[in-house]
């Protein structure tokens, strides 16, 4: 019987649903015909199969050739079938003497001298293929990626004549043990930064609570710098959060080289909304997926148009995003910290001692606006950075390093996750109801900022969250009255 049966894996988002390859060779005119849903680039693999398989010294099958990748009603797209779809022609032609593939996944792109090529989602196709309990055949440059997840499963391959070599008990291949990530002394520390301690206190509370933040302020007054030395004081990735981390770098095409610290992204104010929030014709994960576990930072905040900064609405309440296509709906994890940056005015200036601002009061009033009400409510900290006095900056002593700061976000980190086993920004209304109790004294407080602030319940809630991370540092079981009245002076959008 000229029949073959091989597996695979998809790419949809960060799953990996399995594929099955069923290879039948019949009589007729000389065809290869591929079914299943394929896309076009899936259908170009014909002749890349065509030119590996003759190329790698083996026969192509003059007859009627039938390749169907199941189930049917999944969408396939790029060349990581190549490698399976060869597989299965060589079996079903009886050139490759292997009767049963189950132990077995193959995944890679052909070159047409036989070679194999490094493909994107390979790390998501590792991981199900270690639950399934099989071994996972795919090109050696994917091998380093998911070594420290699943190294077990892979049988790393440079061609397919090492395929067939492997299958056939001929060869076994070992992964190679990938090279320690290197350690970079000049990372960026807490440290650099000079003066600004109600900056450098508020991106303590944020770090500890994973709270968001806006700095606003005139142009060199540090509000980048800051924001860049964030992931030097947040605990290092657990080890889920790294896989998911690294699932979402691996279908990007990207290698995650942030496996010391948390993701750290800067998209440019020309970004588009696809860029941002993942999109395009394969459904590629954005700037906030990227993100995902660590920190996104938005510099000037206002220079963003208006419909890109509405899409973060979704993933700062959600925590993932969902990319919809006529076919199929991708989500993605986005569970980011937001951290943005602002000028004052057009022109930086707006109440600089040192400069003469140049914005007219409606000029002032516009900028701001940009923002939309909504997602300043998702805000919870406002934080004014003023310019240094002359002179400060030589005078003033050199701050905390990251590793102290640390210290005191991972031991408030710990109290979140043994109170709640979340960290205080991502409580709920019910959670924030039984772990965030207010004094008759601190309702009353409450009560009055309401009023003369015009706070929405959203924003009561997070002043609360605050609050609650303040008390954690500060190593109190309950909220005081200094932790609330600390927290609603971060509240207030500096005028």
């Amino acid at each position: 019987m000229h029949f073959a049966l091989v597996y695979s894996r998809a790419r949809i988002g960060i799953d990996a649903p399995l594929i099955t390859i069923e290879v039948h060779l019949s009589n007729g005119l000389p065809a290869f015909n591929i079914v299943g849903l394929p896309e076009a680039s899936v259908r170009e693999s014909r002749e890349r199969v065509r030119s590996a398989i003759l190329n790698a010294g083996f026969e192509f099958p003059s007859r009627r050739m039938t390749v169907n990748l199941a189930p049917a009603d999944i969408p396939k797209e790029g060349s990581r079938f190549d490698l399976a779809i060869a597989v299965g022609i060589l079996a079903a032609s009886g050139q490759l003497r292997c009767k049963d593939f189950s132990p077995w996944e193959f995944v890679g792109e052909l070159g047409l001298t036989s070679e194999l090529r490094r493909i994107d989602a390979s790390l998501p196709a590792a991981i199900q293929c270690e639950k399934a309990g099989r071994q996972l055949v795919l090109p050696t440059d994917n091998a380093a990626e998911i070594f420290d997840f699943a190294p077990h499963t892979l049988i790393p391959v440079q061609s397919l004549g090492e395929t067939v070599a492997v299958l056939q008990g001929q060869q076994r291949i070992a992964p190679e043990l990938p090279p320690p990530p290197s350690t970079d002394s000049s990372t960026p520390d807490f440290g650099d930064i000079v003066g600004q301690h109600s900056a450098r206190r508020a991106l303590e509370i944020a770090a500890s609570g994973s709270h968001n933040l806006l700095f606003s302020g005139p142009p060199g007054t540090g509000k980048t710098l800051m924001a860049s030395r964030l992931p030097s004081i947040l605990p290092p990735l657990s080890r889920d959060e790294l896989l998911e981390t690294s699932s979402i770098y691996s279908v990007s095409g990207d290698s995650f080289s942030y496996r010391q610290q948390r993701p750290f992204r800067n998209p440019h104010h020309t970004a588009s909304a696809v860029s941002l929030v993942g999109g395009g014709s394969q459904a590629r994960p954005g700037e906030v997926s990227l993100a995902h576990g660590g920190v996104l930072f938005l510099d000037e905040l206002p220079e963003y148009p208006r419909k890109v900064l509405e899409v973060l609405r979704e993933p700062l309440e959600a925590g993932e995003i969902t990319i919809a296509r006529a076919n199929l709906k991708v989500r993605y994890p986005a569970r980011f910290q937001l951290v943005a940056a602002m000028n004052p005015c057009p022109c930086g200036y707006h109440k600089d001692p040192l400069h003469e601002c140049r914005c007219t009061p409606d000029q002032v009033q516009r900028y701001r606006s940009r923002i939309s009400g909504p997602l300043l409510d998702r805000i919870d900290l406002f934080v004014h950075v003023p310019r240094l006095p002359p002179g400060s900056l030589q005078q003033a002593e050199t701050g905390e390093c990251s590793a102290t700061i640390r210290e005191r976000v991972l031991a408030a980190r710990e109290r979140q996750l043994a109170r709640a086993d979340c960290c205080n920004a991502q409580l709920t209304v019910s959670a924030l109801r039984k772990t965030c109790a207010l004094t008759p004294a601190g309702s009353e407080l409450l009560l009055k900022a309401e009023t003369k602030l015009g706070l929405s319940p959203r924003a009561q809630h997070r002043v609360i969250k605050v609050a609650r991370t303040i008390a954690d540092l500060d190593h109190s079981d309950s909220i005081e009255l200094k932790h609330l009245s600390e927290a609603l002076t971060y509240r207030q959008m500096p005028t």
